[in-house]
């Protein structure tokens, strides 16, 4: 009876997609396309040649030499067999960088150059370059020459892939080293910038102490500069002739202990916003249900604070591991001749010119980022909600004597980071350290100084502005599309994973990937190189991730019923947007648009391979000048980039504030 009652089977009911559906898939493909163009393509260009290698393949030439009469030859033989004869050049003599050069006449015992023998040269493939003097020639055909002509005669490397890169890289003891020494030196920065951050986000959550306020501020001080300023305050006060040496006991700032020092300065802001964010959402019936088991304070710290705020513990030290491997400043500065991967990149590419070395330091540089980057992903997945509709937020009571010790703990770091900034401003206002002390603005005269001039800050400013608009633009366009898009459960997941692939690329190698892909005359963008687009683009996707994570906070804060409303009454979607959406996020897309002017005036490592002569920035300006010796005028850069970035903020906060004060009254309900 069932089976007779069954309805026959008819086709697969689909929604169908309608106009603004269609137009959503539309932008969220073309920033999709964005993403690949300006992310995943250049990396897989940048993977690709770290596979090139350049070696000379002597069976590639065909050598004949004629009697001293000039008239009469002998038979062929390949440059190969010659090799083979002479045992003149091993294997690894025949490995090559792209611009490496062999002479010929070494294949020959008896050349001289005054010998009236002459010799003939030839490929026996369609790939067999050579140079006769600057003349690179090509071809299968026999080339007579005389003596003198042919000891201008190299041979040149032909390009073949393989693994030989690394094994070169994993066999040399200098650069292998550099990734024991990145591992050390990220590892204990980890360690100390966590402890100290979660000591000073415990006493501003969990204290009564005052000055709150003046605290956060000050600890938020280090995102606004480079990370290079720490090491140039640093060497004023402890370098060879820095005022406090003697602390050091024989010590020196110049390596290890200067970066990690200047590591926990720059990273320290950043665990503390996680660390803060963790603390700062415990229930209060979790402590009071300890006390009335009375449980010890020590034990109630353990047993409630630590578990309560372990994801936050866990994705901030992942987070500080990964900034203080990537950054490139702040060894540069302050790291002597202690090599770590991103310098190792800088030498090879900037110092050496090898780019295939360059792009294997690159992968191995990649790859602790991402495994730091995946491990932290997935410990946020685990992470459930700690508050409930019953939860009631804590409340510190107050306690002199503790209140007292976190007012002295946050002091202490107050007096650190303040005191770097304070020491980089003192240096910028000094005529000549240390031997004229008194005050001048000569420092600021950046025209007379290596490095770009003013020229450079105000390109810098340009970068910033370019990059919080488009940049804003772009990532809240495409989380806006991501989130409220109907289906495309794919497609969004797609997106989803490019939108937060730049987290895990480091600057440098950004950078580098860039130059092996749009410095390609066969690609079609290959006309931005060398002008700021290159560099907005740059910047925009090495920061995407965290304005596209903002967005969509941001973003699933309205209530999802607004585009069936706006569907009915037959509004279309960029109405809504337009009319609802941005006015209602507007605080969090001016978030967006601080974070990226600001991390665009202090970057580094994403664009130190990028600036030509006429888009030189502040940032490269103050590496510039360190490199160059002054140190003075790159410390009054690096408060130029500070005094700027403060302005900005000071701007942003003023705005967000009258934005609140103006918005309807369900925005605090």
């Amino acid at each position: 009876m069932a089976e007779a009652a069954a309805l026959p089977a008819g086709r697969t009911t689909r929604l169908k997609i309608d106009s603004d559906g269609w137009i959503k898939r539309a932008f969220m493909g073309v920033i999709a396309l964005y993403l690949v163009a300006a992310l995943a393509l250049p990396l897989y260009a940048m993977l690709s040649k770290s596979f090139v290698t350049y070696g000379f393949d002597l069976s590639r030439y065909e050598f004949q030499v004629s009697d001293e009469s000039g008239t009469v030859w002998g038979d062929p033989v390949t440059a190969a067999a010659l090799n083979e004869a002479l045992g003149k050049f091993a294997p690894e003599d025949l490995r090559s960088s792209s611009d490496g050069r062999l002479s010929a006449p070494d294949l020959f015992p008896d050349f001289s150059f005054r010998s009236p023998v002459k010799y003939r040269i030839r490929g026996t493939s369609d790939n067999a370059p050579y140079l006769v003097g600057l003349d690179l020639q090509n071809s299968t055909e026999w080339r007579e020459l005389d003596s003198n002509t042919f000891r201008r005669v190299n041979l040149r490397p032909v390009t073949t892939t393989g693994l030989q890169n690394y094994q070169e890289y994993f066999s040399n003891p200098v650069l292998f080293s550099s990734i024991e020494n990145s591992l050390f030196i990220a590892s204990v920065s980890t360690v100390l910038t966590v402890l100290f951050a979660f000591g000073f986000a415990y006493a501003i959550n969990r204290s009564c102490m005052p000055f709150k306020g003046a605290f956060r501020l000050i600890a938020m001080m280090p995102i606004l500069v480079p990370s290079l300023l720490p090491g140039i305050a640093l060497i004023y006060m402890f370098g060879n002739q820095g005022f406090l040496k003697g602390l050091l006991f024989g010590q020196t700032i110049y390596g290890p202990l200067g970066i990690v020092i200047g590591s926990v300065f720059f990273t320290f802001p950043h665990a503390l916003i996680i660390i803060s964010t963790a603390l700062s959402i415990s229930d209060q019936r979790q402590y009071e249900a300890a006390e009335s088991l009375r449980a010890s304070k020590w034990r109630t710290f353990w047993t409630v604070t630590i578990p309560g705020a372990r994801y936050g513990l866990i994705s901030a030290a992942f987070v500080t591991f990964t900034l203080v491997i990537t950054d490139f400043g702040l060894p540069k500065v302050i790291g002597g001749q202690y090599n770590v991967l991103a310098i190792d990149i800088y030498k090879q590419v900037i110092g050496q010119q090898n780019f295939e070395m360059g792009a294997v330091v690159s992968v191995v540089l990649l790859i602790p980022a991402i495994v730091a980057f995946i491990v932290d992903r997935q410990v946020q997945k685990k992470q459930v909600s700690l508050l409930s509709a019953r939860s009631v937020p804590y409340q510190p009571k107050p306690n002199r004597r503790f209140d007292m010790t976190m007012l002295a703990w946050c002091a202490t770091m107050g007096v650190f980071i303040a005191g770097i900034i304070a020491v980089c401003q003192f240096a910028a206002l000094i005529n000549y350290w240390p031997y004229d002390l008194s005050f001048s603005l000569r420092n600021y005269d950046f025209n007379r100084m290596d490095g770009g001039g003013w020229a450079a800050y105000w390109n810098s400013l340009e970068l910033a502005a370019l990059t919080a608009v488009i940049g804003t633009a772009i990532i809240f366009t495409g989380a806006y599309m991501v989130e409220k898009i109907d289906g495309f459960k794919t497609g969004r997941a797609v997106f989803q994973f490019l939108a937060m692939l730049p987290m895990a690329i480091p600057g440098m190698v950004l950078g580098l990937a860039y130059i092996f892909f749009f410095n390609n005359p066969a690609n079609p963008f290959h006309f931005i190189y060398g002008t700021m687009a290159i560099l907005v683009v740059s910047t925009v996707t090495h920061f995407y991730t965290v304005g596209h994570l903002t967005a969509l906070t941001a973003l699933k804060q309205i209530d999802a019923e607004f585009e069936p409303v706006a569907t009915s009454l037959r509004q279309p979607f960029w109405r809504l947007f337009a009319r609802v959406t941005v006015p209602v996020c507007l605080p969090a897309i001016l978030d967006i648009s601080i974070y990226m002017f600001v991390n665009a005036m202090t970057t580094v490592s994403a664009v130190v391979f990028l600036y030509s002569t006429h888009t030189a920035l502040a940032s490269v300006a103050v590496l510039n000048m360190d490199d160059a010796g002054d140190i003075a005028p790159a410390a009054a850069m690096g408060m130029m980039i500070f005094y700027t970035n403060a302005t900005a903020r000071v701007l942003q906060a003023l705005a967000s504030r009258r934005i609140l004060s103006r918005t309807p009254a369900w925005r605090g309900r």
